[in-house]
């Protein structure tokens, strides 16, 4: 029996007559950061929409802590935390409301909601931001309301599209050691774009490309792949390796 904490099993979507993943499989155990990689239009938030239950695959099988994401959705989203990509939140509530709407939708009250909520802001570096409306606050700010958000519950698994997006290097760095601090208990995803964030926090690395896995390995065996710090060097390496046989 697979002890994965998540498990991505030859997962297929397409929308129309565009095959969007073309049966990506890995899995992710706890204590492990994947970094999860590719150009735009890769198939990254696809796959991470099939793990999150967002998405049905069209074939394959998607699990979260031995929960399968379709026959068992809420089972499964119980033990995720899920920042899509966008980040998105309510604009009127406070990063402390919409962190608590959450925690009140998985059943937290009374003191548990408080401290839930409490820790969450405090982990994601809000401040004062927590109080104010998420619709006034920048690009950095929304991201990390939206990352509070995802962890408030102490999930089993993050999957966290683009965690670092819009933040400055500061914020960044508290990001990352946000999710070196989690990564010993959970199993974690993070796509990115950028390749240096690789070996900053992830223990292994996958690249996709065309809805295909590319490269599953070591952070520093990715960067031996883009030594010019290219991502985009990389991915197009790695395409003409599978397309050339």
């Amino acid at each position: 029996m697979c002890s994965a904490m998540l498990i991505a099993d030859s997962l297929v979507k397409r929308f129309g007559q565009f095959k969007a993943v073309d049966g990506v499989s890995f899995t992710v155990e706890r204590g492990e950061v994947l970094g999860f990689l590719g150009p735009n239009g890769a198939g990254k938030s696809t796959t991470m929409r099939m793990l999150a239950g967002c998405l049905e695959p069209d074939k394959g099988v998607a699990q979260i802590a031995g929960h399968d994401c379709v026959q068992a959705r809420l089972e499964a989203q119980a033990r995720l935390g899920y920042l899509p990509e966008g980040a998105p939140a309510y604009p009127a509530m406070t990063p402390r409301s919409f962190v608590a709407f959450g925690l009140r939708a998985r059943g937290f009250r009374a003191g548990a909601l408080k401290r839930a909520t409490d820790l969450a802001l405090e982990r994601a570096r809000l401040g004062d931001m927590a109080e104010k409306p998420i619709g006034t606050l920048s690009k950095g700010y929304k991201r990390r309301a939206a990352l509070a958000a995802a962890i408030a519950h102490d999930p089993a698994v993050l999957i966290l599209d683009e965690p670092t997006d819009g933040l400055d290097p500061n914020q960044k760095d508290g990001v990352r050691d946000l999710i070196r601090e989690m990564a010993p208990e959970k199993a974690i995803i993070i796509s990115t774009h950028i390749l240096e964030e690789v070996p900053a926090v992830c223990s292994r690395a996958i690249v996709i490309a065309g809805g295909r896995l590319l490269f599953d390995g070591t952070p520093n065996a990715l960067a031996q792949r883009g030594k010019d710090h290219s991502i985009e060097a990389a991915f197009r390496q790695m395409t003409q390796e599978v397309e050339g046989g």
